[in-house]
């Protein structure tokens, strides 16, 4: 049943990211078109900016802990199973 509730979840908020797609690039459009180019390149000049800020802030060092983590479940896994290992 979780199965179920996280497949929808995903298609609504793959529904809602379309939106946005689609919001933004109407809004980009009638800059476009009521030739508004200063209000565009403000915009996209502060897209970018929060874009550096997110990418500067992540995490990076953490995926390589939860692939060493990973690696570790695998073993203990096998282990509980029962599997014989070579000593």
């Amino acid at each position: 049943m979780s199965q179920r509730i996280k497949s929808n979840k995903t298609r609504k908020s793959r529904g809602f990211t379309y939106l946005w797609i689609l919001a933004l690039a109407v809004s980009v459009f009638l800059l476009i078109y009521f030739e508004q180019t200063s209000l565009l390149y403000i915009l996209a000049t502060l897209g970018v900016t929060v874009l550096l800020i997110v990418v500067a802030t992540a995490d990076l060092g953490q995926s390589d802990r939860g692939s060493e983590s990973s690696a570790q479940m695998s073993e203990a896994r096998s282990s509980a199973s029962g599997a014989k290992t070579r000593k």
